[in-house]
Parts: structure tokens; C-alpha cells; sequence
């Protein structure tokens, strides 16, 4: 996948034992080169970046699960990039080495990547304490939040289903339905789809109370 939106192309490629998305986030200006859950296969990676004739200047976890953070350690021994996480990430990753590349950002925070590129770094707690979904213009890259069709599991460690209820219908429903959901792994029956149609197809986003939710939430599965 290859996308232009908001002054910048986003990449989507799929690496990995687990179906993961790994995006990279491709701003007009030459010198800078995120990359969205960098796992599974960071030689592809940095060989992507020397295609493209840039370094990594910053990479973007949507939690810290090892599925979507175990290629960094290889990314920064090569570039000496910034880790952007929600600060509410930041217990789970004492001891990761990452210290000195860290940037723990609040929620609604803006990560500038230059050159107008702009991305929203939205609080969405409930897979984990401090997962975030990446905000870029029409785009919604939302990691294990909300895959198409499903969302992200709520029973492993710091998993709250209460709290992916709220980010589901508070802080996503907030969003025009012309987003597009570009997500972590591909679960679904397509890649992406607008939220608009996942409204009408998603089971876990339509629910109008928390009781509905986790109700369906912890039905019994097959």
C-alpha cells in the first residue's frame, strides 16, 4: 500500500509470523522517516529506509506488546531515532535499553515530522494502559485498538474492557466516518476500510452502554 495523505505517503506493509501492519510515515521533506510498530523484520525495514534514501528518524509504538516493538533495538543500532509512546506505556518498558530515545507524549499531543506532515497521537487505552491510535488526516492507523471487524483483546496483562469500551465510543466515535482504519495486524476480511462502514459491520463499536459491551465482550467463544 502506498498512500499520500496529509502531506505524506504512508506505507503499509505486512511482516511477520502474526499478520502484523508495519507502516511506515513518508513526510515531503527529505530527512525524516517514522516507522509505526517496527517488528518482526528490521533488515526489510532498514532496507526500505535506504531505498528511500533516508534515516529513521523516529519511530511510533501503538503499545508495547513484543508483536509491535521487537525490531527496535535493531532500528536504533543503526539510527538514532526517537520512540514516541504514550507515557501510560511507559512501566512496561523499563529495562528495554530505550531510555535516552524515549519521548513520552500526552494525550491529543501533535508529533510534527516536518514540512506540514502532522500526526495526532490519540489516548486509547484498553488493550493496554497506554495504547494510541496515530491520527493522520483521513487516515487512523489504530494498532490492536480496532482491527476491521473486531478490536483488540481486554484479558491480557492491563487490558480494561471498560476502558477500550470508552475509546471505542468516546474517543474513535468522536471521528467522521470517512476515516480510514489502517490497523495492527491483518485480521479482517480486507486491509482497511472507512469507519463509517465499520459502524455498520463491526460488532464492538456499535454499543451505546459499557454493560452491552462487556457483556458481548466476555460471551463465550467457540
Amino acid at each position: 500500500m502506498h498512500d499520500v495523505t496529509m502531506h505524506m505517503t504512508i506505507e503499509r506493509h505486512a511482516l511477520g509470523p502474526m499478520a502484523n501492519f508495519v507502516y511506515l510515515l513518508i513526510p515531503r521533506v527529505p530527512d525524516r522517516l517514522a516507522i509505526v510498530d517496527p517488528a518482526w523484520d528490521p533488515a526489510f525495514l532498514l532496507a526500505r529506509a535506504a531505498e528511500l534514501g533516508r534515516a529513521i528518524t523516529d519511530i511510533v509504538l501503538t503499545h508495547h506488546h513484543p508483536d509491535h516493538t521487537n525490531g527496535v533495538e535493531a532500528l536504533l543500532a543503526a539510527h538514532p531515532a526517537q520512540v514516541h509512546v504514550q507515557r501510560a506505556e511507559l512501566p512496561q518498558l523499563r529495562g528495554r535499553g530505550w531510555a535516552s530515545h524515549l519521548a513520552a507524549h500526552a494525550p491529543g499531543d501533535l508529533l510534527d515530522l516536518g514540512g506540514g506532515s502532522t500526526v495526532q497521537l490519540l489516548h486509547t487505552p484498553g488493550h493496554t494502559p497506554g495504547s494510541q491510535c496515530l491520527l493522520l488526516g483521513e487516515a487512523l492507523l489504530t494498532g490492536d485498538t480496532l482491527f476491521i471487524d473486531g478490536c483488540g483483546r481486554c484479558d491480557l496483562p492491563g487490558g480494561d474492557a471498560q476502558a477500550m469500551f470508552h475509546s471505542l465510543h468516546e474517543v474513535l466515535g468522536s471521528l467522521d466516518g470517512s476515516v480510514r482504519v489502517l490497523p495492527g495486524h491483518d485480521y479482517g476480511p480486507v486491509p482497511e476500510a472507512t469507519l463509517g462502514a465499520q459502524r455498520k459491520t463491526n460488532p464492538y463499536i456499535g454499543f451505546q452502554t459499557d454493560r452491552d459491551f462487556l457483556d458481548y465482550r466476555a460471551r463465550p467463544r467457540r
